[in-house]
């Protein structure tokens, strides 16, 4: 795909998804405030699967790359994701830590898609996971810090993104479908999981009064990971990597954790260790050494 100019429009949809998922996280942590990980978990996913399948048809996709996109990416990605942020990871971390993906994706598509790495990959991976090291070193105890079992916790949803990176490739070898019908149909998947795990953890009795002492603030933001950080977002970002070769559009994920640490220090008072500074840093270094210098330019 050659490279085209981005229009006004696509310069406001890349600045909507940015701003969605990068405040993504704190909302998150005001959801786990009032529901469980798993729960929370479960509504996310039941809004947006029913959301979308009053407009889309099923993908004509075997059913396994169904539910393994949905086990991967719903209980296994967000699963992780939002045990780790109740058990002490900072919101900010988290949208730091979960561009892990990238790497992950890398070391997976090798030996199960069978593609080819560049050096400069194996360069941004090695820079990053030294960051990685100096954000786990920085783990402390205390208010606001952030614990050493919720970056395991987020590492590990990272690690699971990329699975369901690989069942996506998998997918649209088999066969062409539309994206949006796929992530319809994928989230309906780890809904009924969800809700047993969280009848096993806590019992039916507690996940039931959950649901009856719903608070409007988890309503609002279980509608906002459900419509806005899925519905909206992804289909922002799916029309601009349909207009656009994907190198003119995904270096711009980058600026997802410059907003999740921003809204977490504005909505927490959250506030980075110098060490959890330049692992940050690195991090982010070792994302732009992968995606190349010279096509962001």
């Amino acid at each position: 795909m050659t490279a085209t100019r981005l229009s006004r429009g696509d310069a406001l949809a890349i600045a909507a998804v940015v701003l969605i998922w990068g405040s993504n996280f704190v909302v998150m942590k005001w959801g786990l405030r009032g529901l469980s990980p798993m729960l929370l978990g479960a509504l996310r996913f039941a809004v947006a699967g029913l959301a979308l399948l009053l407009i889309r048809r099923g993908p004509p996709l075997p059913w396994r790359f169904l539910v393994a996109y949905g086990l991967a990416q719903g209980l296994g990605q967000f699963g992780l994701l939002f045990m780790g942020l109740q058990l002490g990871m900072t919101a900010g971390m988290a949208s730091v830590v979960m561009q892990t993906q990238a790497f992950f994706t890398l070391l997976l598509a090798a030996p199960l898609l069978g593609e080819r790495t560049r050096p400069r990959q194996w360069l941004g991976l090695t820079v990053a996971l030294t960051g990685l090291v100096a954000i786990a070193a920085a783990h402390g105890e205390g208010p606001g810090q952030m614990t050493l079992i919720g970056f395991v916790l987020t590492l590990g949803a990272g690690l699971m993104w990329a699975v369901s990176n690989i069942v996506g490739r998998l997918a649209a070898r088999h066969s062409d479908y539309d994206p949006l019908s796929f992530i319809a149909w994928s989230a309906l998947v780890p809904v009924l999981p969800f809700l047993a795990l969280d009848a096993w953890l806590q019992g039916p009795a507690a996940t039931l009064a959950q649901l009856r002492g719903l608070s409007w603030s988890a309503v609002l933001a279980v509608l906002y990971l459900g419509l806005l950080a899925t519905l909206l977002a992804y289909s922002l970002w799916t029309r601009l990597l349909k207009r656009h070769a994907p190198s003119q559009v995904t270096p711009w994920s980058l600026l997802v954790p410059v907003v999740g640490l921003a809204a977490a220090a504005a909505a927490f008072g959250e506030r980075p260790l110098p060490l959890q500074w330049l692992g940050s840093g690195a991090v982010l270094l070792g994302l732009l050494v992968n995606q190349g210098l010279g096509r962001l330019r």
